[in-house]
This record gives C-alpha cells, structure tokens and sequence, in this order.
C-alpha cells in the first residue's frame, strides 16, 4: 500500500492524507475528533453520461441494486446493519458519478467498512432476476413520483434534452426512461456492474474520530483482496461549442399551478476558473432573495413569486446556469422574460458592484464551510474532487479560487454566456385554468433536486 501525505493543513486546520491499495482502490483519511462519529463515502466513477442509447437509467438502477443484498447481507440488510448500530446511509446517481455514504458512531467504522466491500466484492452472487424486477418497479415508481406526476416534474429532463443534443453524452437524465428501464435485462446488470463496480473506479473517503493506522488495516482487510480490473471504456466526448447559437424554446402545456419561465444557458465546466465567475455571477442574479433577479420580479415589480438562478456544475461536459421563475396570478411571460433579459444585458455591460461581489463571494465561501464542517459533507467533498479533478486536496482549497475571481472576470462570463442565444427555454402555460401563483409570506416554492436521485 502505497501513500502520501499532506504536509500542511489547508483549510482551518483541516488535513487530508491519500492512499492507494494494489488493487487500485485509491483511499483518502481526514481525522477529526471533535466528535465521536466516523463518516464513509464510496464514489465509483460512473454516472448517466456512462450509459448508451436504448439502456438509460442502469446506473442510477444499480444504485438501488447496491442495497439489495450481497454475498454475506442477505435483502434489505444493509439498513438494518447501518441503522441498528444508529447509523445512517444512503446513495445517489448523478450524471458523472454514483456515490454511497455512511455515518456512523466511530466504534462502529469496521462494520461500515466491510458491508461497503462485501458488496462491492460480491454482489454479483446475490444479484438476481428477482432483485432486478424489483428494484425496477421500485425507479419506476420513484419516476412517476418524482417527475412525471408534480407539477413541472420533467423540466430539468426537457431542458437538459434541448441544451444537449441528441447523442451527446449527458442528453439524458440519471432517472432514465421507462422504456429502457423495461428493457435492462440482468446481463445488462451483471455487465454493468463488472465494468464499473472495480477497486480501481472508485475513491474511498473516510472522515471523521479515526485512528488512521487501524483504519487502513480494516481497509486493506476488507477492500485489498477484490480483484483489480480495467475494463471500463473512456467515457464519451463531453465537449460542445461554448455557445449554443441560437435560441431553443418549447411551450408546455400542463395542469401546474402558474405560468413558470425556466432556462438552461450552457456555461462553462467546473473545476475551471471560468467556472467559478460564472458561480459568482448567477449568486448575483439570483441566489436569494438579495439577488436582482428577486428584487427586480418579486420585489420591485411584482410579477413572479419566485425568481432563482442556479449553476449545475459538470465536469466533463458544459455546466447548466439553471434560470427558475415562477409568475404571479395574470402576468404573461414575456413580460417576465424581457425583465430577465434587461437585467442580463445591464450586468453583462456593467458587472457587478463591490457590495454585490463581496456579499456573492461570502454567501459562496459560506456554502463551502457548511460542506466541510460535518463530516459527510468533508468525505463527499474529499471523493468529488478524487474522481472529477484526480486530486481530494482541491476540496481543502477550493474557496481559495472562488475568492480571487475578479469582478472584470463574472462581468465578462456574464457577457460571453448568459445570452439569448445560449439558452434553452421552456415556458410553462397551465392548463387547468390557473394563471399564475399568489405570493405567500414567504415567496418560495419547493424545486426539483436537479443534481441526482437519492434511494
């Protein structure tokens, strides 16, 4: 077993050291004994951008095939195990990853360790077609609740389907399609799992009241003797134009309850510099309700009861600038859309102000310690930046860029992207007689978690 450490803490004393087993598994340990519990975070490198035409939806399929028993824990054992020892677990797909967590009080790390391994080393003895039918119906369900049945449920799938074109790599959600989840047969499955479930596709992170000495005993013992194997293909071409070059809109007609102005401009990837200005810029426009976006429709104006910007961040293809704007009761939407567009177009001219740039930079800085101050949130972190940038000390710096961005650079970001003909538009008309949404006190409405799906 192989490591190295990091010499100096990088972050509020915080400190990570790397690892990487024979087998290729690569392991990174983040001590702090501030409190009794110990976190686990398993990334495996493959997400919906993994998968092919006519078989969507098989990665965030085996997340949930993941809990369904292996070798040694038999059905739904997994959570009995976890939670009877009062810990708690999950998982989530993504477009460019599959991840599985536990936190767990510190004496109780070894079990955690070795159910994360039997599985990986053997769930192709428990996998059969029983548990693949039932899972299925399970995503299946979790489709019709989560998208096809709430109101603007398939806006991040159309949206993501316009702003990548067909046959690109990220043209699909992670939930998939009912028709090809219908089609995944269990080879479908077992391959998948032999191509991607490997040692050598994976970042284990553990963080939290160890003892990293006895921690990579219990690692080796448990992850080391799985066998290594490089079968995986090179993950498609992600790379697209940096604009779109025209303008794509679609009008829904559904029963939602308001008329809803969203929009998906194509920014760039993450892990660039370029990145984090875009970041910063879409704060300013729309992260809260200090943003202008808020004070212009929802405050000012008073056409929108909600008015939100967002950055889907993506390695390996463009990133989504993710515009959200639900209309008042009887405001049509292209008065809401020539508001958003005089507001673009003043911030492209003129940027942002000192106020602006600051209150945006801490608001991100703020976010950032959120994610390292527990100990998941640290080992997801750790495991992010592993598998998408090939380093987990990046997590400990990452404020460090957004914190030299320069005004000149979101004002220019701004320009270069955030214009008509870089999006794609979807307008919702509703088709149950409302016209648009009473503001409540506090002018806000759940959204869709456009990031994954969690079991």
């Amino acid at each position: 077993m192989g490591h190295t450490a990091t010499p100096e803490a990088h972050s509020s004393g915080l400190t990570a050291t790397e690892h990487r087993l024979a087998n290729g598994l690569r392991v990174v340990l983040s001590e702090d004994h501030l409190t009794p519990v110990a976190a686990v975070c398993l990334w495996y490198d493959v997400g919906s951008r993994h998968e092919v035409k006519g078989r969507t939806g098989l990665a965030h399929l085996f997340e949930h095939l993941m809990f369904q028993g292996s070798a040694s824990v038999k059905g739904n054992g997994h959570f009995e195990l976890v939670q009877g020892a009062g810990g708690s677990l999950n998982g989530t797909t993504s477009f460019e990853r599959t991840n599985y967590f536990e936190t767990m009080p510190a004496h109780q790390l070894e079990l955690a360790l070795w159910l994360e391994a039997d599985r990986m080393g053997s769930l192709l003895t428990a996998l059969d077609q029983e548990s693949l039918d039932n899972q299925r119906d399970v995503v299946k369900n979790e489709r019709r609740q989560r998208y096809d049945n709430v109101p603007y449920g398939t806006a991040f799938e159309r949206l993501t389907a316009l702003a990548y074109p067909d046959g690109h790599p990220y043209h699909h959600t992670p939930i998939g399609s009912m028709a090809d989840l219908d089609a995944a047969s269990l080879e479908d499955a077992r391959a998948f799992f032999r191509t991607y479930y490997a040692p050598g596709n994976a970042v284990l992170a553990v963080v939290g009241d160890i003892d990293p000495q006895q921690t990579l005993a219990w690692v080796e013992k448990y992850f080391g003797t799985i066998p290594a194997h490089d079968g995986k293909p090179a993950p498609r071409d992600g790379s697209l134009p940096e604009v779109i070059g025209g303008e794509l809109r679609e009008v829904v007609e559904e029963d939602v309850p308001s008329r809803a102005l969203m929009a998906a401009y194509r920014l760039p990837e993450d892990g660039s510099r370029a990145g984090d200005a875009a970041d910063l810029a879409l704060t300013v426009l729309g992260g809260g309700e200090s943003s202008r976006l808020h004070n212009r429709l929802v405050r000012r104006d008073r056409s929108a009861v909600t008015a939100g910007f967002g950055l889907l961040r993506l390695a390996g293809a463009p990133s989504l600038g993710w515009l959200d704007v639900k209309a008042s009761s009887g405001v049509e939407l292209s008065a809401i859309e020539a508001a958003v567009d005089d507001e673009l177009a003043r911030f492209a001219a003129e940027g942002p102000t000192p106020e602006e740039m600051e209150r945006a930079q801490a608001q991100l800085e703020r976010e950032w310690l959120d994610r390292l101050a527990t100990v998941a949130g640290r080992a997801d972190e750790l495991c992010r930046f592993a598998v998408l940038f090939g380093d987990p000390q990046l997590a400990l710096t990452a404020v460090r860029r957004v914190l030299s961005v320069t005004p000149e650079e979101v004002r220019a970001v701004a320009a270069a992207r955030l214009r008509p003909d870089n999006r794609a538009v979807l307008l919702y008309e509703p088709t149950g007689g409302g016209q648009g949404a009473e503001v409540d006190e506090a002018g806000e409405d759940d959204d869709q978690d456009q990031e994954g799906d969690e079991l």
